[in-house]
């Protein structure tokens, strides 16, 4: 038999090993429309209380000023070549305002490099995932195989490629406690996730901050809703909300411009822009060809993860 022969069977049957190894994208999916994932944004920003925000330095970064007040400006120590670069750190945010629009509330404490950034003229970009509370019972296996198996000379049931490993039902806790019990002799070990982040929803909110209107005022209606809220959400952040005596701080708004969503795997998920108007339209009331997300939508649905028994590889449909 000649070389190329057996080189072209072989190639083959890894072709046809691997094909049985990774999950159905045979495109058996609906794909969510944008605004089905619109929704799912909502929910996503109403139940999760962390995200990542990304300013820019502006150019001369030993000059900031007050986000509150443009006229105080700020002297730091700062490396040089700074100006233009991006500068992304975790903050905390919560959905408090009446309005149903979903414009993130933020708690900015001016003496932080994002909210100096601000100050100084940057927009800024929010990162938001999901972050399932409970682990699927069913995932893509991840054990190791020899280069035998993917030429095809191993053989296993195609649904046990789904499957999860024999600590699928373990909770959270117990899963990383199995995870170091095998891992002791490896010092160099990254923790794993129980579950696969690339198939979870995730976007990007591209826009900037402004002051909230009395949200200072904890005595007032609006400010004292804003911090009953928050810290309702952020329990520790009552130790510096506007007014404390540590740090000066002001309730502030993202005012989002523009969504950029990943809803997971391409064949069973949205992936790209959502149109503004779909989900922060603040004019939608004036516009009857506009639908805009409403807490009724959002809070009907449901995410990955938040019952128990989920499977990894579910299209939003099965959830």
């Amino acid at each position: 038999m000649k070389f190329t022969t057996i080189t072209g069977m072989l190639l083959s049957s890894a072709v046809m090993a691997t094909a049985a190894v990774l999950p159905n994208f045979s495109g058996r999916y609906r794909i969510p429309t944008s605004y089905e994932s619109a929704v799912l944004g909502r929910r996503i920003l109403a139940l999760t209380p962390i995200g990542t925000i990304s300013t820019v330095f502006p150019p001369d970064e030993s000059k900031v000023t007050n986000i509150h007040d443009p006229s105080e400006t700020i002297f730091e120590r700062s490396p040089a070549g700074l100006g233009g670069m991006p500068y992304s750190l975790m903050e905390y945010i919560a959905d408090c305002e009446d309005d149903d629009l979903g414009n993130p509330t933020i708690l900015a404490v001016t003496i932080g490099t994002t909210f100096r950034n601000v100050a100084a003229g940057s927009n800024v970009s929010l990162a938001v995932q999901w972050t399932p509370p409970h682990p699927p019972v069913k995932r893509i296996r991840s054990e190791r195989k020899s280069w035998f198996s993917y030429l095809g000379l191993g053989t296993q049931k195609d649904d046990e490629e789904y499957d999860s490993d024999s600590d699928s039902n373990l909770d959270g806790e117990s899963y990383h406690h199995l995870q170091h019990d095998e891992e002791d002799d490896d010092h160099h070990h990254s923790p794993s996730l129980p579950y696969s982040a690339a198939n979870l929803p995730r976007f990007s909110l591209i826009g900037y901050l402004e002051p909230i209107p009395d949200g200072d005022d904890l005595k007032g209606e609006v400010g004292s809703k804003l911090a009953s809220c928050f810290v309702r959400t952020h329990p520790d952040a009552k130790y510096w909300l506007p007014g404390n005596k540590v740090h000066e701080s002001h309730f502030v708004r993202m005012v989002v411009q523009h969504v950029y969503w990943v809803g997971g795997f391409g064949d069973r998920a949205y992936i790209g822009w959502i149109p503004i108007e779909e989900c922060f339209d603040e004019e939608r009331a004036d516009h009857n060809d506009r639908r805009n997300v409403t807490r009724k939508e959002w809070e009907k649905v449901r995410l990955p993860g938040e019952k128990k028994g989920w499977k990894e590889w579910s299209a939003p449909s099965d959830l």
